[in-house]
């Protein structure tokens, strides 16, 4: 099945009638926004830490005033104590000054998509008061700056890999199913010793072996480049199956008979007629790959610290403690769990948009 701009409309009215998948989209559209802006959207630097703010809570945001006006939004400042009774920190809101909390104003700089500098934030802490939105964590990092910063790695990771297995597969399965024969049987009990290999457990192993000199951004590639020799297997087998019906048909014949090469009749003719189940699974592949890459970082095998990625933000979840006390701790797994759910959903909508059984 092949695309067009007409095509490419038809879709997404089909997707716009069905509010769930809709919906999915629409989070899907503005996590992957966010992600790109981290910055922007961002309170924070990414390497920002304070150790004397650690498991501070959120700070309250207010907008109306003694009067019952409504006013622009304002916080407090916390003020740290130690408890003799306890024997525990806490955190008290200092309400004799209050700090408006700024829009569309100056932060820190960076870099806008690289090379462009820039300072404008949606939101800017007030001077001389810590504004955390989503509470701190033990290191005194800024939770919700973070789940910008940790978003760009946890829902990349899985097209990055795709962009490598997906292609493999795809030549992979293609060529074992056009040749058939030997060749054929050769190629598919290869993808089924691979197959055979526990994923997730491979990912332990070789994630725990890496050195541990090595910085996030090699382990992230490291960690891709794993995902994607592991996932290209069970695709292959799918896109060989459908291969062997296709080069039946009446105009590969045909091509083949005005001397065409197999390579020309693999990559121009057969593969583009499995476009369709190739879209439906990098969709419902993408969340396999986001929570292999969460597993990892929440058991310290991922992306280490100082940086961020959703799965080791999650690790101090685990603690009975914190989930009690600090609950803002477990919105990285609530979004690995939108995120998750989404992907599935649209996924689902789009196999059935796609399915040769149900287009007419």
């Amino acid at each position: 099945m092949s695309f067009n701009f007409k095509h490419l409309i038809d879709f997404f009215i089909k997707i716009k009638k069905d509010k769930i998948p809709f919906v999915a989209f629409i989070v899907l559209i503005l996590m992957y926004l966010m992600i790109l802006f981290a910055d922007f959207f961002a309170i924070y630097p990414s390497d920002y830490s304070n150790r004397k703010l650690a498991y501070q809570p959120p700070s309250n945001i207010y907008l109306i005033n003694k009067d019952n006006k409504i006013v622009k939004p304002y916080t407090y400042n916390y003020t740290k104590e130690f408890n003799k009774e306890t024997f525990s920190i806490e955190y008290k809101q200092n309400r004799t000054q209050k700090y408006k909390i700024k829009f569309l104003s100056s932060g820190y700089e960076y870099k806008l998509f690289g090379f462009i500098k820039c300072n404008l934030h949606l939101i800017s802490k007030p001077d001389e008061c810590n504004l955390f939105l989503l509470g701190t964590d033990v290191n005194g990092h800024d939770v919700y700056s973070r789940l910008f910063f940790g978003g760009q790695i946890s829902l990349t990771i899985g097209f990055l890999a795709l962009l490598i297995s997906f292609p493999i597969g795809a030549l992979y399965g293609g060529i074992s199913g056009y040749l058939g024969g030997k060749t054929d049987k050769i190629l598919m009990r290869i993808s089924e010793a691979i197959m055979t290999i526990p994923s997730f457990y491979l990912l332990i192993i070789l994630a725990s072996i890496l050195p541990s000199n090595m910085t996030s951004k090699q382990r992230f590639m490291l960690i891709t480049i794993i995902l994607a020799f592991i996932g290209w297997a069970g695709f292959s087998r799918v896109i060989r199956g459908m291969v062997l019906s296709i080069k039946n048909q009446e105009y590969i014949k045909a091509i083949e008979t005005i001397g065409a090469s197999k390579r020309r009749v693999i990559i121009k003719h057969i593969l583009p007629q499995t476009s369709s189940y190739i879209i439906i699974a990098i969709t419902l592949s993408v969340p396999s790959y986001i929570l292999a890459e969460s597993g990892l970082s929440f058991l310290g095998l991922g992306i280490q610290l100082p940086d961020a990625s959703w799965g080791n933000m999650l690790r101090e979840a685990q603690e009975f403690a914190n989930i009690i006390y600090r609950p803002w701790l477990l919105t990285p797994g609530i979004l690995i769990f939108v995120a998750v759910l989404s992907f599935n959903v649209l996924g689902d909508k789009i196999r059935d948009i796609l399915d040769p059984k149900m287009i007419k």
